[in-house]
């Protein structure tokens, strides 16, 4: 069915979300419906949903599952949508009024594309974050930029639900960087249509984030993605060369670092996996 459907993934965000529920009720083009997935919260969040529910125009989900992540709550969400196009949420985010309009007219404008995000606009405490260079949002093929890190916010991202039919679903066993192992599955098959205006507030320095609590172990998560992404073996030449030399790159500084923290075994076994990256691209 044509149309919007915004899914919110949440957990024990109830005044955030509100927040996050209240830009998408202000949209000057307004969603068909908005998909809010509670993963298992233990605060008044359903109470809060359906209180903004039973005030608002719009059509509003509540689905409650048990905690499992992220990743299964975005994909319960996805499954329940019923329209063509999607855009995602993340509780503790919100957007610009513009941000439905502007995005969904460029995908209008662009139907062989499959998939768009938008610059952001960072927050810390409330108080604005300039990005690094390296943290900019690329346009068009950005698969070298996604094997370096989460390029793409998801909150800023809106696509066609049919993309999923080819790409797969996002990866449950990864309780954080699911969203970087999406973008690698993604971005190796598509290119990515860039809304250049920060339509998103992303608001982050606080402990509850998923970033913050796997903050130690990340790269170690990408590496997994990495390997999973080499096996299904679906890379082009040069692609499978960026993805070896970035895996390479990333194993090299993880085992070294756990040599450095007294952990000799997982350090000998990541800079093996580096070496035979390292043979393997030379290839």
């Amino acid at each position: 069915m044509k149309g919007i459907s915004v899914v919110i993934p949440t957990y024990n965000r109830e005044k955030l979300l509100i927040r996050a529920l209240q830009s998408v009720a202000e949209q000057r083009l307004n969603c068909n419906e908005i998909v809010v997935v509670d993963d298992g919260s233990t605060d008044c969040t359903k109470q809060r949903v359906e209180e903004f529910a039973a005030a608002s125009t719009l059509t509003v989900i509540y689905l409650y599952q048990n905690n499992k992540g992220p990743a299964a709550a975005r994909n319960i969400g996805i499954h329940t949508a019923c329209y063509d196009t999607i855009a995602f949420l993340d509780s503790d985010d919100h957007w610009h009024k513009r941000k439905i309009e502007l995005q969904y007219a460029a995908l209008e404008k662009n139907p062989d594309l499959m998939i768009s995000h938008t610059r952001e606009k960072w927050l810390r405490r409330g108080k604005h974050l300039n990005q690094k260079k390296k943290h900019q949002p690329g346009n068009g093929d950005i698969f070298a930029h996604c094997l370096q890190l989460c390029a793409v916010g998801m909150s800023t991202v809106m696509l066609r639900k049919k993309l999923f039919d080819s790409v797969g679903f996002f990866n449950e066993k990864y309780r954080c960087c699911e969203d970087y192992d999406l973008w690698l599955r993604t971005s190796c098959r598509y290119p990515f249509l860039m809304v250049e205006e920060p339509l998103t507030i992303k608001e982050g320095g606080r402990e509850d984030q998923v970033s913050f609590q796997y903050r130690i172990g990340m790269d170690k998560l990408r590496i997994a993605s990495m390997r999973d992404l080499l096996k299904a073996e679906i890379l082009s030449d040069s692609q499978q060369k960026m993805c070896l030399l970035e895996l390479r790159r990333k194993c090299t500084v993880y085992g070294k670092g756990c040599l450095k923290h007294e952990k000799p075994e997982e350090g000998k076994h990541y800079l093996a996996i580096a070496h035979t990256a390292e043979e393997e691209a030379a290839r």
